[in-house]
C-alpha cells in the first residue's frame, strides 16, 4: 500500500494554508519547529491556532517575521543546501523553489542570478516551502495529487503599482505545469488573490492533477487569512492509501490490423501512416518481408482502439494497393504517462513523463517542439534536445539529475 495526499483547493491555496492543513492532519508543531531550526535562519516565529471559515474548522498557521531582510534566490537555495535536513526534504524544497524562481524570472525578464525578490525573498517563503516538505516527510506521503487550482476572479490592481489577480507569477507557474484551473465564479468577485505564488509553486511542482482511488484515513484543513461571506477560504488535504500499483496497466479492446504489400512505394506507405495517425491510431509500423516468388515486400501493421477499427480498415484499403486486411484483438501493457508543457531556457516544450508504480522513471522531450526551436535558433537539433532533456530531468527526476 502507498500513502498519498490529495490537495483540494476549496477557496484557494497558499503556503501557510497548505502547512496548516498538514498540522491539522497530525504534523506536530513542535516537530515542524525543530526541523525548521536546521535551517540557518532566525528572526521568525511559527504559531498555529484553531479557527473557523464559514463554519469550517481548521488550522490557521501564522509565520511572524522579525527579520525583514530580503534574500536572493541563490541565497535561499544555499540555506536549504547547507542545512542538516534530510535529502528527501531538501530535494522537494529545491524543486519548489526552482519552479518559483523560474516563474519570477520570466515575469520580470531577469535571470535568477539578477532577480531581486520582494515578499518572496523573506524568511516566511522558506518556512512555507520547507515546512510543507517536512510535513510530507513526517506523514510518509509517497505521492501527491491535486484538484484544479482556484485562482479567483480576474481583477485589476487594487493600489498603484500593485499586481492584478491572478498574480503574474502564479499564472506563470500554472502555465509551466499545464495545470488545470477552476473557472471564474461570481462568488470570487472582490475576494482578491486566492492562490499565491508559493501555494501554486508547491502544488504544481509536486502534484499530479487528478483524484486517485484511495481509502481516506484523515482530512486536514488549512485556513487562509481571508473570510469572505460567499465561500470558505480554506485548503483541504486528504490523506489516504492506495493499493500498490502494478508496474504497468493492461490495456484491452485494442485491435491489430495487418496487410502484406509488395507494390507500395515509400511515399504511399508514408502517406498511409500519416492518415492512420490522424484518425487516432496508437501505432503504425512496417517490416520488410520476402513474399511469394521471392518478391520483396512489407507488412504494414496498425494498432487502433476497437472503436476505430472500421475507420482504420477503410484508410488502409483506400490509401494502399492491398486487397485485404487481417484483424485480431490483442492486449498490451502500458506504463503510466503524462504529457505536459514545460517552460525551458529556450521556450515552452512539451515533455512526456513516464511513471512506474507512481514514480517518475523517464522523461522525453517532444521531437517537433525541439525541432522548431532548433530551426528558429539555428542550433543543431541534438544540442537542443539534450538541453531540454537535462532541464526535464532536473525538474521531474531531481535525484537522478543530481547524481544521488
Amino acid at each position: 500500500m502507498a500513502k498519498v495526499a490529495y490537495i483540494q483547493s476549496i477557496g484557494g491555496a497558499s503556503g501557510d494554508m497548505l502547512l496548516g492543513a498538514l498540522i491539522d492532519l497530525g504534523l506536530p508543531l513542535g516537530i515542524l519547529v525543530r526541523e525548521l531550526a536546521k535551517l540557518d535562519l532566525s528572526g521568525y516565529e511559527v504559531t498555529a491556532s484553531v479557527d473557523h471559515r464559514q463554519e469550517m474548522r481548521g488550522i490557521k498557521l501564522t509565520v511572524e517575521v522579525q527579520d525583514p531582510v530580503r534574500r536572493t534566490p541563490k541565497e535561499l537555495m544555499a540555506v536549504v543546501s547547507k542545512s542538516s535536513l534530510s535529502n528527501g526534504v531538501k530535494g522537494r524544497a529545491k524543486l519548489i523553489l526552482d519552479a518559483l524562481w523560474r516563474a519570477e524570472s520570466r515575469v520580470h525578464g531577469q535571470s535568477p542570478a539578477a532577480l531581486e525578490l520582494e515578499e518572496l525573498g523573506t524568511v516566511d517563503t522558506l518556512v512555507d516551502v520547507v515546512g510543507f516538505s517536512i510535513g510530507m516527510d513526517h506523514l510518509e506521503v509517497d505521492k501527491i495529487y491535486a484538484a484544479p487550482l482556484v485562482l479567483g476572479a480576474s481583477e485589476p490592481p487594487r493600489w498603484s503599482g500593485g499586481y492584478s489577480n491572478p498574480a503574474p507569477a502564479t499564472l506563470e507557474l500554472v502555465a509551466q505545469a499545464g495545470a488545470p484551473v477552476v473557472g471564474e465564479r461570481s462568488i470570487y468577485q472582490g475576494a482578491g488573490e486566492l492562490t499565491t505564488p508559493t501555494g501554486a509553486a508547491i502544488i504544481t511542482s509536486l502534484a499530479e492533477f487528478r483524484q486517485p482511488e484511495m481509502s481516506i484515513v484523515g482530512i486536514g484543513v488549512g485556513l487562509g487569512s481571508k473570510d469572505p461571506e460567499a465561500f470558505a477560504n480554506v485548503t483541504r488535504v486528504w490523506l489516504g492509501v492506495v493499493a500498490d500499483q502494478p508496474v504497468a496497466r493492461q490495456q484491452g479492446q485494442i485491435v491489430l490490423l495487418e496487410t502484406n504489400l509488395d507494390d507500395a512505394t515509400g511515399q504511399v506507405l508514408g502517406h498511409a501512416q500519416d492518415r492512420l495517425f490522424a484518425i487516432g491510431a496508437l501505432d503504425v509500423w512496417s517490416v520488410p518481408v520476402q513474399m511469394k516468388k521471392s518478391r520483396p515486400g512489407v507488412i504494414l501493421s496498425v494498432l487502433v482502439p476497437q472503436e476505430l477499427e472500421a475507420a482504420a480498415v477503410e484508410v488502409i484499403l483506400r490509401e494502399t494497393p492491398t486487397l485485404g486486411v487481417r484483424s485480431r484483438p490483442i492486449q498490451r501493457y502500458v506504463a503510466e504517462r503524462q504529457s505536459m508543457t514545460m517552460e525551458t531556457g529556450m521556450g515552452p516544450v512539451s515533455v512526456k513523463v513516464k511513471y512506474l508504480e507512481g514514480v517518475v522513471v523517464g522523461v522525453a522531450p517532444e521531437y517537433e517542439d525541439c525541432r522548431q526551436i532548433a530551426l528558429e535558433m539555428g542550433i543543431p537539433f541534438q544540442e537542443i534536445y539534450q538541453r531540454v532533456l537535462i532541464e526535464a530531468r532536473s525538474r521531474f527526476m531531481p535525484e537522478i539529475a543530481s547524481g544521488k
